[in-house]
């Protein structure tokens, strides 16, 4: 059946998955899919970078998966410091690969669009590449750098390109980003499995609400996630400042979760805006406060303003307002509303005066603010539940697989070779 991960002399097949962008478990998604596979069966090491507060060591085991790290200082500087990160992180990969020795499948997370390369040399030896493609790397790179189809886009879709073309599977994070694969990638519909994103329904349990955290105020608004150049905490700030400028609303207290390359300009344009008493930034927070502050949040906010990238891609947010059954005020995207349907309600795109008029409209509607949360506890557990996606991933995995028999365990490849163990 799809998923079996033993081989006919009972032997279990092995995958190594790489990530360069998080560190794991606390790639949420990442961490999913090895619990699946674990599940179902399979041996599972993970190859990703060490975290500066958490996943720290350099070799774990949680849960039956082994986990091995590697250092990694995030790129300064402009492109000579995504070089000089990306040329550490796959050295350590191989590196670490080597140690890990034979694998049946070798599943690759971008970005960036160079993991390619130890999965090749993987490849050589008898793994299958699955690609999960996290990102549309050109699309992230027209949305974050804002430097148009330059000698660097030109090489990031080379890059992408290389990618596809190693792949035996495709995994896609939705329908828009499959489409690429077949549009962009030549890749053939049946080696291109969607698997959603999905939340830990057993991570974001309600708690009762605590007045407390709206800091004496009506209502309180939340945002959770990453804060980057093309998150849109920006354009946040700025309709809160409408939202009380423009609509006489100062009846609510807002918090931002989350940390990133932005954060401390966030911070500044916050008190810039006259905004530093009634918006609260926490940095990253343990899961037990995010969910407290997301159990009494009035309004959650995803104000990704639409861009090449955003417009097709799955936000982690919005999924994450939903299973906690909060209504959503989102820019119009595409993925949004996939994604969130009538969970949420749409300004137009990157219209901040829009933004902050429906953010007012959820505040004097509590019955309508119930509804929508209703919906997105629905999605959740319904057609964007976990379970579908893991079907996927199991499908994906025994179509790169196939009737294979499993790798030889037992020590490096290489180190066999040479009658070393």
């Amino acid at each position: 059946m799809p998923g079996d991960a033993v081989g006919g002399g009972g032997t279990a097949r092995r995958a190594l998955i790489l990530v360069e962008n998080l560190s794991v478990p606390f790639d949420r998604r990442v961490w999913q899919e090895c619990t699946t596979l674990r599940e179902a069966g399979w041996t599972v090491d993970v190859i990703c970078p060490r975290g500066e507060k958490r996943d720290t060591e350099p070799e774990t085991e949680i849960d039956g998966i082994r986990i091995h790290r590697y250092p990694l200082r995030a790129a300064t500087g402009g492109p000579s410091g995504y070089l000089r990160e990306y040329g550490s992180a796959l050295w350590h990969t191989l590196r670490l690969a080597r140690k890990v020795g034979p694998v049946d499948v070798v599943h690759a997370c971008n970005p960036p669009d160079l993991l390619f390369l130890p999965a090749l040399w993987l490849k050589r030896r008898g793994a299958r590449f699955v690609f999960d493609q996290h990102d549309l790397v050109p699309e992230l790179y027209l949305s974050r750098f804002g430097r148009g189809e330059d000698l660097l886009y030109r090489a990031v879709c080379a890059l992408e390109r290389r990618t596809y073309r190693a792949a035996d599977v495709v995994i896609a994070t939705n329908e828009s980003y499959r489409d690429t694969a077949l549009r962009r990638g030549g890749r053939r519909p049946e080696d291109v499995f969607v698997v959603r994103s999905a939340p830990d329904v057993h991570r974001f349990q309600p708690v009762p609400p605590e007045p407390e955290l709206k800091r004496g105020k009506p209502h309180l608004l939340c945002y959770l996630g990453v804060m980057g150049p093309q998150d849109g905490v920006d354009y946040a700030l700025r309709s809160l400042a409408r939202l009380r400028d423009e609509l006489g609303r100062s009846d609510w207290h807002a918090v931002f979760v989350g940390a990133g390359d932005t954060f401390d300009a966030m911070v500044e344009l916050s008190r810039a805006l006259g905004l530093a008493e009634q918006v609260q930034f926490t940095g990253r927070i343990p899961d037990a406060d995010l969910v407290r502050y997301l159990s009494t949040a009035d309004v959650c906010l995803s104000p990704d303003p639409r861009n090449p990238l955003n417009d097709v891609s799955t936000m982690n947010k919005v999924l994450e307002y939903m299973v906690m059954g909060r209504p959503i005020v989102s820019f119009d995207l595409r993925e949004a509303r996939v994604s969130a349907g009538d969970a949420a309600v749409y300004a137009p795109a990157n219209d901040e005066a829009e933004f902050a008029a429906l953010v007012a409209l959820l505040l004097d509607d509590p019955e309508r603010r119930a509804r929508m949360g209703k919906t997105g506890r629905e999605r959740i557990e319904g057609r964007l539940s976990w379970r579908n996606s893991q079907q996927s991933l199991l499908a994906a995995y025994e179509a790169a697989c196939g009737d294979r028999a499993p790798a030889r365990t037992g020590g490096p490849a290489w180190a066999r070779r040479r009658g070393r163990r």
